[in-house]
């Protein structure tokens, strides 16, 4: 009774995130065009995004709910910094969903902030002097994102690499993906919702 009790009361003592249900992220485009994200579908036109296991953004944050459901506020952002770019507006729907899940005010334990999660040296190169500033954090990770690409002949696998852990690595590892966990892990979670939001067309 008295171990019984204690592991009760262990349990309650846990952060909520900690004990929470493994998240499911689900999407679809309606018929305006606009992308949305939820937990809960409430029709059959949602698809499966995000899986248990990958239940947490890379600001280090779970899902939360409330900020998917307000994501398409963020839609006329996203495509206007794609089309300035000349990039694909899934790919950086792609990247926020991975690093940010949609938290504007998100930020790393390495100071990462924002949207699409930039660090400060990257968002001064690219002209967001607010990082926070949904608008110019996007803006600046599609530029990023464009000069990666072109850096490292349009392979999306080494540009997201890149994003992740910096150009300088994957140059050290001769233009492969560096062997860091959570690079290793990072590229295929980007490149697996990619490929799934790239699957939904827009509705005609």
């Amino acid at each position: 009774m008295r171990i019984e009790i204690s592991l009760f009361c262990a349990l309650l003592a846990l952060p909520a995130a900690l004990v929470a249900a493994p998240v499911k992220i689900y999407t679809y485009v309606d018929p305006q065009g606009v992308r949305h994200y939820t937990d809960i579908p409430d029709n059959n036109r949602y698809r499966l995004l995000i899986s248990p296991g990958h239940d947490r953004t890379q600001s280090g944050d779970r899902y939360d709910p409330a900020l998917l459901a307000r994501s398409a506020a963020y839609d006329p952002i996203i495509e206007t910094a794609a089309a300035a770019a000349a990039i694909e507006a899934n790919l950086l729907r792609a990247v926020i969903v991975v690093e940010s899940g949609f938290n504007e005010r998100a930020v790393s334990k390495r100071g990462a902030v924002g949207l699409m999660q930039l660090m400060p040296e990257t968002a001064l190169r690219f002209g967001a002097r607010d990082r926070y500033d949904p608008r110019q954090n996007v803006h600046a990770g599609a530029q990023y994102l464009k000069a990666l690409l072109d850096r490292f002949g349009h392979d999306m696998r080494l540009a997201l690499a890149a994003y992740n852990a910096g150009e300088a690595a994957v140059d050290r590892n001769g233009g492969q993906i560096p062997p860091y966990s959570e690079t290793q892990a990072y590229v295929p979670k980007v490149l697996s919702v990619y490929r799934m939001l790239a699957a939904q067309p827009r509705p005609i």
